[in-house]
């Protein structure tokens, strides 16, 4: 057989089958007079097997440790076999594992897209999504407490909305859940929702007030008090390096002021 011949009876491409001569999964046959290759059904059975296993989802290099096992050799028989290379139980055994785990992942894609159509279909998405389903649910209540007061949604609990929703994003999941589970707890005891929203109106009256403004330290005592264990830095010096210089970036002075203020209150209270 040619190579155009070889390559249509497999269902690979020629130029698929030079490749596989130059990475050496596929050894070169004898070649006629003219030059040109002469592939034997040896040849095609190899090719029909290296196919197999790509298609199996196998890379290159593990597919030339299976056939370097002896196996899978068209000028060796399966009792020359000598163990080297990568045993075919083992490479599937891996890839098979690799497959379960990505079907876990998929799964858990799926179900938690499955909450957001859910809620986009009842219009109750968050402008912030999508989130994980607790945020959204804690978003819930948030909108709840907003829709009972007197006039608009004090900007600051906006802000707090994007930027939960961004540490859900950059912070390691199990610490993600952690937090999660504190505000939630916090948000569910009597009045403290509506304590945050005292607190995220003061914040609004301080938009363009100084650091040194009389109303922050009260300010600061209030948002203390709702503020999680989890969210307290392990060390003040924190609060000066580059990333709060970004978090406090779009603050006032007296709005950076309370959360620092309220912050060093927490850290003293968990002492």
């Amino acid at each position: 057989m040619r190579i155009g011949e070889i390559a249509g009876l497999v269902g690979v491409t020629a130029r698929a089958v030079r490749h596989y001569h130059h990475l050496g999964l596929l050894p070169e046959p004898r070649r006629l007079a003219n030059g040109y290759r002469d592939y034997t059904l040896r040849d095609a059975v190899l090719l029909a097997r290296i196919r197999r296993l790509t298609e199996l989802g196998l890379g290159l290099d593990e597919v030339r440790g299976v056939v370097a096992d002896g196996g899978g050799s068209p000028r060796s028989s399966g009792a020359e076999s000598s163990g080297n290379g990568r045993e075919l139980v083992d490479v599937l055994e891996e890839l098979d594992a690799d497959l379960a785990r990505q079907q876990e992942e998929l799964a858990a894609r799926r179900e938690r897209l499955g909450v957001l159509l859910e809620q986009a279909r009842q219009g109750r998405l968050p402008a912030e999504g999508p989130v994980s389903p607790g945020l959204a649910e804690l978003f819930g209540d948030m909108a709840r407490a907003s829709a009972a007061l007197p006039g608009p949604e004090p900007a600051m609990a906006a802000r707090d909305r994007e930027m939960l929703a961004l540490l859900e994003t950059v912070v390691p999941e199990a610490e993600g859940h952690r937090l999660l589970g504190s505000l939630r707890e916090l948000a569910g005891a009597p009045g403290a929702m509506e304590r945050a929203y005292e607190v995220y109106a003061r914040l609004d009256a301080l938009a363009d007030a100084a650091a040194d403004d009389v109303r922050v330290e009260e300010t600061a005592r209030m948002l203390a008090g709702l503020v999680p264990d989890e969210m307290v830095p392990d060390d003040m010096g924190d609060l000066e390096g580059v990333p709060a210089t970004v978090f406090f970036a779009d603050l006032s002075a007296a709005q950076a002021q309370v959360v620092r203020r309220a912050l060093r209150i927490a850290a003293e209270r968990a002492r």
